[in-house]
């Protein structure tokens, strides 16, 4: 069957995409050499290097989050049931037996329902753990001026901050897996890299009925 492009990631995606990726990245090793995991750059420069790339990860997502809200791109990620059981029958069985995916992607739909879930719970639950321990972890110095050293633990704050970055660390890895899993392995990773999605004809169809519909 052959097979056409849609143009899906515009380019602020693919540098919001690949800048969070690599500065989640960078966090976690800086991260885990500040817990004493390893020593890669010494501790004092991994505190130091770890709070740059949380602050700056900050205001990626500060402008991410205009940009969706702006553009209309937030619909994206409002979560849906619709076809979730049969996205994880697909992920769990029917990968290996070349199954049909069950979603198809068009512009105004780039993510399926298991993906809108997974990134609901980052934003909602393994971003907010990470920020807010975070933020109490930089500003410890200040807990008595705020007058919160009498309620806060900083062994607890430690436990759930590297808590959130495990969660995290499990969502890359599986992210990371799920990229393998279009029409050829490398096919997602490269739609991320270019904007352009292959798809077969039927569903390039649907996709330029449903633009067309918008």
């Amino acid at each position: 069957m052959t097979a056409n492009r849609i143009y899906i990631f515009k380019r602020f995606e693919r540098f919001w995409h690949w800048a969070q990726a690599a500065l989640i990245m960078f966090l976690l090793l800086t991260g885990f050499e500040v817990h004493g995991s390893y020593r890669l750059f010494g501790f004092e420069k991994a505190v130091a290097y770890h709070t740059i790339a949380a602050w700056t990860l900050v205001g990626l997502w500060v402008f991410a989050i205009f940009w969706h809200l702006t553009t209309g791109e937030w619909k994206q990620y409002v979560p849906t049931m619709q076809k979730v059981d049969a996205m994880i029958r697909y992920y769990l069985t029917g990968i290996f037996s070349n199954a049909p995916h069950p979603f198809r992607v068009t512009t105004l739909k780039k993510h399926n329902p298991l993906q809108r879930l997974a990134y609901l719970g980052v934003m909602l639950f393994i971003g907010p753990l990470t920020w807010i321990t975070g933020w109490f972890y930089i500003f410890y110095d200040q807990w008595a001026d705020w007058g919160a050293d009498g309620f806060l633990s900083l062994e607890w704050v430690a436990y759930l901050h590297t808590a959130a970055a495990f969660l995290m660390l499990v969502f890359l890895i599986v992210h990371v897996y799920l990229i393998t899993a279009g029409h050829t392995p490398a096919a997602h990773l490269k739609a991320m890299i270019t904007g352009w999605e292959e798809v077969q004809a039927d569903e390039s169809a649907a996709a330029g009925i449903e633009q067309r519909g918008a």
